[in-house]
């Protein structure tokens, strides 16, 4: 099941939920169905070819070895 990722238009309230079929989000905080999605980015985990877990997000880093929120994607 997909997370979603919006910020209130009403109360500017972000926030992330599950959401099934046709069901509308609505934020938490205030009710408000005006909402703005966010891009939202994923995780795939798979095993290598020696059996060691590689994990990457959207720009291929991410479980690098120097550590959480570290990206090797040039500046």
């Amino acid at each position: 099941m997909p997370i979603f990722e919006y910020v209130c238009e009403n109360c500017e309230h972000p926030f992330e939920t599950l959401l099934m079929g046709a069901e509308k989000a609505a934020c938490p905080k205030c009710h408000s169905k005006k909402l703005t999605s966010k891009l939202s980015v994923f995780a795939v985990q798979a095993k290598s070819a020696v059996g060691s877990n590689i994990a990457s997000g959207a720009c291929g880093s991410c479980g690098d070895p120097r550590g959480p929120g570290s990206c090797s994607l040039p500046d």
